[in-house]
């Protein structure tokens, strides 16, 4: 999603605006926003405008993950939890667990994607590779996750 709100794919830029007024923030974790982010001055520009609107987990400096007047005092208790090993042994399970579509390598951010989905279900996953990340996703039993094409 944020690679094709980067190059400026109309459908992707759409349904970012439509996010914005959601209760909660798009969450966008630290290492997918580690793999996409690039320090030119165009992306930096870029990213600066689409982050305000996200949240990025347990990252000082973020926005809150609850928009509006309720989240001074209520927020998000998934985004709040700092990751643990378990969270990390979820996603490795995964891997080892997951059939990724054609001769894909398993990848551990898509997998941590899941997870953090898996936190906050019911949840959507926008994203260009979603046979992907749904072979993850059905390695969770009865996780209300939607993934879609972006």
């Amino acid at each position: 999603m944020l690679l094709a709100m980067l190059s400026g794919d109309a459908v992707a830029l759409t349904v970012h605006h439509g996010l914005r007024t959601a209760p909660h923030r798009p969450v966008v974790i630290g290492p997918v926003l580690a793999q996409a982010w690039r320090p030119d001055p165009k992306t930096v520009h870029a990213f600066s405008g689409y982050l305000k609107d996200c949240t990025v987990p347990q990252t000082r400096g973020a926005a809150a993950p609850m928009q509006g007047k309720a989240a001074a005092s209520a927020g998000c208790v998934a985004c709040a939890k700092t990751s643990t090993l378990d969270t990390y042994k979820r996603a490795g399970a995964m891997l080892a667990k997951a059939v990724p579509p054609g001769k894909k390598r398993p990848d551990g951010v898509d997998a941590l994607v899941v997870v953090t989905a898996g936190l906050h279900v019911p949840a959507q996953i926008l994203t260009s590779d979603p046979g992907d990340l749904a072979a993850y996703a059905a390695t969770l039993d009865h996780a209300d996750i939607t993934i879609e094409r972006i």
